[in-house]
């Protein structure tokens, strides 16, 4: 299949930069975070005509694929020791699930509304009891907590229709 430029560009433009963010998170490399960016759009515009749901989800399970992939590669390899070479794989393999589920809360997050968005993060985040998140947010008390129970509502059709099992 040859390749589309056009639509090679304009992954790397939409979503390049934050798988880019998404790999340093894990492992710190400007190089291989490059290399894996590269492969993980590569495979995804192969893949293009099977992938249903959410396309920057598709991406980011594909990237930690290949990341996983590569550690496993790395493992496999004589080499001299060193002490990231020491890392538990199981402990990696959990530490990219971790900041994949924070990349994927973060996109469902930036779908909701502006005042849903704004209450679960006053609650869940910076750990606000509902009158404290009532006073910052400029809301009744009641109306918060409405809007979090409409926004954690969302969020799950959100993260749903963005393949993420809950």
């Amino acid at each position: 299949m040859p390749l589309d430029e056009d639509v090679v560009a304009a992954i790397y433009r939409d979503h390049g930069t934050a798988l880019k963010r998404f790999v340093l998170g894990a492992s710190r490399d400007p190089q291989l975070a490059d290399d894996v960016v590269q492969e993980t759009v590569l495979r995804v515009w192969q893949q293009a005509p099977q992938i249903t749901g959410s396309l920057r989800s598709y991406l980011f399970r594909t990237a930690r694929n290949i990341m996983i992939d590569n550690y496993r590669k790395a493992q496999r390899r004589p080499r001299e020791a060193t002490e990231r070479d020491v890392a538990d794989p199981v402990v990696a393999a959990e530490r990219v699930d971790d900041l994949l589920n924070k990349v994927l809360i973060e996109e469902a997050l930036l779908r909701l509304s502006a005042e849903h968005r704004d209450v679960l993060v006053a609650l869940h985040y910076l750990g606000y009891t509902v009158k404290e998140a009532s006073a910052h947010l400029q809301v009744p008390s009641g109306t918060v907590k409405s809007r979090a129970f409409y926004a954690v509502r969302a969020l799950r059709t959100i993260l749903d229709e963005m393949g993420v099992q809950q």
